[in-house]
């Protein structure tokens, strides 16, 4: 199948051949790293509070597991760089800003419901509101990095013309 445009060239084939979006450079790299600490905190932190007490909050370190999950697939996203790990870091992002959000206000309303703190407790007060500020951060970063995919496919097919 060809493009309106009668090049021959399939969209499959213009969206392979585009650069990729560098969502893990310049300031990227940043968050990459951010992410990366994070994932290893918020999992190792879940792992050992599972294993040795669950019992006590089985809420709060689940959700301190899911934390690190969500962490790790941003990371990854960030390192892979792509149009498409762009989309799964913008999903991730957006969940996890909401996971904060509703976490926190709800430490803050009703604190009996996780007797032991979640990375998301308070608005990530634990680890000074990094958890509230990276997803902000990222949605940013990956808004800004979407525009400039869109400007240098647009230069791509200006050229080509």
């Amino acid at each position: 199948m060809t493009d309106d445009a009668g090049s021959g060239h399939t969209p499959d084939d213009a969206e392979a051949q585009a650069p990729k979006v560098r969502i893990g450079q310049g300031p990227g790299r940043l968050l990459l790293s951010l992410y990366a600490v994070f994932t290893v905190a918020a999992l190792s932190r879940s792992i050992v509070q599972i294993a040795t007490k669950y019992h006590d909050a089985p809420l709060a370190y689940v959700l301190s597991g899911v934390a690190g999950v969500v962490y790790a697939v941003i990371t990854v996203a960030l390192w892979k760089g792509g149009e498409q790990a762009r989309r799964v870091a913008l999903v991730c992002c957006s969940a996890e800003l909401a996971g904060v959000i509703a976490v926190g206000t709800l430490t803050l309303v009703d604190s009996s419901a996780f007797p032991d703190a979640t990375v998301w407790s308070d608005f990530g007060v634990g680890y000074v509101f990094l958890p509230l500020a990276l997803p902000v951060a990222g949605l940013l970063w990956l808004r800004r990095a979407a525009r400039g995919a869109g400007q240098r496919r647009e230069q791509q097919t200006g050229s080509e013309a």
